[in-house]
């Protein structure tokens, strides 16, 4: 295919997805998630649609019933008339590099809705938990129109933080009875939270849960407007309602008051470091002479001869040598 067929190619698969249709949006997210072929022509051409929606993170433990407030939580945004992506991360499996889709069958209700998508991704092994794709997924949904963009996390812990870089706000569920009183203060994630939210609120201990959190709240929290706790139980939405009240409210407030768009800063400087440095690792090349002594460097480091600041600085010297930058 010569470089002007690629390029109108794209085009129209770009002009496919902003005008609303959802098969070009599902084919632009596995074009940019797998960088195929002309990927970087169509971010190129729909990047300069993004910044509208509302990119909301929902991350807490497993068996919190993430998926189910997702649900709710969508279908609650499309009575109010908004168009809604979900992109739900999934640990990737070590046999097939594809999803391990968890508890999402119930969110296929939404097919027959063209305000609704859908879409698991792999975390591909990356160790916060969000792979390069979930980044380059939530740009698509955006420069397509859609008005939200909830992002469920594959759990909670501190491989998970990274959710606050790639979100413009961040819920975080508990929910009573998972064996320590608090999960998430166990695993030291408070400051990530704008909302928090306990789920299961008809579990015995409901009210100690969010008890505890408030406490820990005020005692910690750095934002100048401290979170709130909600009470929810997303099997029978009660609460969904007041969590979706609460979230454009705070999303209001750090616009209003410029947390917001540091927070977007924060996010693009992650995207273009990481890629960066992705860019710089293929310049070296994984095989021959170069891909040898990576190998020999990362076992050097690991049998504690050279720390990794040495092996970087190796490393970095050999793409100067090479004259990669």
């Amino acid at each position: 295919m010569s470089q002007s067929d690629r390029a109108e190619k794209v085009r129209h698969l770009v002009d496919g997805a902003v005008a609303g249709d959802v098969r070009s949006v599902s084919r632009l997210i596995s074009l940019v998630e797998n960088e195929a072929s002309g990927y970087e022509e169509a971010y190129s051409m729909f990047y300069g649609r993004t910044g509208k929606a509302k990119v909301i993170g929902i991350t807490g433990p497993p068996g919190g019933g993430k998926s189910t407030l997702v649900d709710k939580l969508a279908s609650k945004l499309r009575q109010l008339g908004n168009r809604v992506g979900v992109i739900a991360v999934d640990p990737t499996s070590p046999f097939t590099g594809g999803a391990v889709l968890g508890d999402r069958v119930r969110m296929q209700r939404h097919n027959a809705d063209p305000g609704v998508f859908i879409r698991s991704m792999g975390t591909r092994g990356h160790l916060g938990g969000l792979s390069r794709g979930t980044a380059a997924a939530v740009d698509v949904l955006d420069a397509a129109g859609y008005d939200y963009v909830l992002v469920e996390t594959v759990g909670v812990g501190q491989s998970e933080i990274e959710i606050s870089s790639l979100s413009d706000l961040v819920v975080l569920l508990n929910v009573p009875g998972l064996g320590d009183e608090i999960q998430i203060i166990k695993a030291g994630i408070m400051e990530i939270g704008d909302v928090f939210v306990v789920n299961k609120m008809d579990r015995p201990g409901a009210d100690r849960t969010k008890a505890e959190l408030e406490y820990a709240l005020d005692l910690g929290h750095e934002l100048p407007r401290r979170p709130k706790v909600l009470m929810t139980n997303a099997e029978t939405s009660e609460g969904v309602a007041e969590l979706v009240a609460e979230i454009d409210d705070y999303y209001g407030w750090l616009r209003d008051s410029g947390i917001l768009e540091k927070r977007r800063a924060k996010h693009a400087e992650l995207v273009v470091t990481r890629m960066l440095a992705d860019r710089l690792m293929k310049r070296l090349g994984s095989e021959g002479e170069d891909g040898e002594l990576a190998g020999e460097l990362y076992v050097c480091v690991s049998r504690r001869l050279l720390t990794p600041y040495e092996a970087a600085e190796r490393i970095f010297k050999r793409i100067i040598e090479k004259g990669a930058i």
